[in-house]
């Protein structure tokens, strides 16, 4: 089994005890390492690969919350402790529209959860840790950047995502901790932005308040319970206020109804697109899953009309391996 590689952080950007108010080292005992594998056939392993490591926060008792896309379609989860000890854990199950993930350790962690705090309460310049497994030589000392919309070309979008700078290189699921010592979201990607004409990376971070409305169900019903968005399979990205479809996923409706990387959405339901926050917001207007997306499409030279057949994107994922 793997075990945690033996990275640093820069010391310039880790974190000092004596920074903060609250007992550091504490707080980062509670972020454990996730390493998880996943079957060859499963529908997330053509995008995001058979193994799949990143971080965890212990935030029950050996209740789990990371970042979904570290254990879709597992079928073996395994937790590591930052003193090296590993406990196997199961995929209780995600959710789509925010991104969490949770897991359930099978064995004794013996971690203390970190509390919730709340992520709306937070401002841009304040000071918080990026903490990754393996304590302060694996966190980053980082402050709140911005607080913005953020659409990603899944079919995903966050009203209010929280973006961190310096950012965490090990960024899938580690836990931001505010300087109340709480957890007020989880990592989720590294993106690139220009500032002041250089190129700085930030982390696109989740936060802990979308967890609050959906937490009993995932750990219930292995997903909210209540009806799904509809989902077209495709991937898209905004170009000069065109949206633009740069992949399309296998066996979706995108795929079955044969468009093409390339095409350009016009139109949702008769209505103009411009932005790719305007067309998911668009799309989902329309109803639940399985709801008919009728599209205005253009396509080197010709515009054309067709309508796709949305569906659950769940329905074709693996189930959790259980135990």
């Amino acid at each position: 089994m793997a075990t945690l590689t033996e990275w640093r952080v820069p010391p310039a950007n880790q974190p000092r005890a004596s920074d903060y108010a609250f007992d550091l080292d504490k707080a980062l005992s509670s972020v454990v390492g996730l390493h998880s594998i996943i079957p060859s056939d499963a529908h997330s392993a053509e995008t995001l690969g058979t193994e799949r490591a990143g971080n965890g926060v212990v935030i029950d008792n050996g209740l789990v919350l990371t970042i979904g896309y570290l254990i879709t379609e597992a079928e073996a989860v395994w937790l590591h402790r930052g003193d090296g000890r590993v406990v196997e854990g199961h995929a209780l199950g995600f959710d789509f529209e925010s991104g969490f993930g949770l897991v359930q350790a099978l064995g004794d962690l013996d971690l203390e959860p970190l509390p919730l705090g709340s992520s709306a309460t937070t401002q841009v310049g304040d000071r918080v840790v990026v903490g990754g497994a393996g304590g302060r030589t694996r966190s980053v000392a980082s402050q709140i950047a911005a607080k913005q919309e953020f659409a990603g070309y899944w079919e995903y979008l966050l009203d209010e995502a929280i973006f961190t700078h310096p950012a965490h290189p090990n960024w899938g699921g580690t836990g931001l901790i505010s300087n109340r010592g709480e957890l007020i979201g989880i990592g989720s990607l590294q993106l690139e932005r220009e500032r002041e004409g250089k190129a700085e990376h930030v982390n696109m971070i989740v936060p802990i308040d979308l967890l609050k409305p959906v937490l009993d169900d995932i750990r219930k019903f292995g997903r909210v319970n209540k009806p799904s968005r509809p989902w077209l399979g495709m991937y898209t990205t905004e170009i000069d206020n065109r949206v633009v479809v740069v992949g399309i996923a296998s066996k979706g409706p995108a795929a079955r109804a044969e468009l093409k990387t390339g095409d350009v959405i016009l139109a949702v339901n008769g209505d103009k697109i411009t932005s790719q926050t305007g067309f998911y917001r668009k799309l989902w207007s329309l109803g639940a899953a399985g709801v008919d997306v009728p599209l205005t499409v253009y396509h080197e030279g010709v515009t054309f009309d067709v309508v796709l057949s949305s569906t659950d994107r769940a329905r074709l994922l693996k189930a959790p391996r259980l135990h």
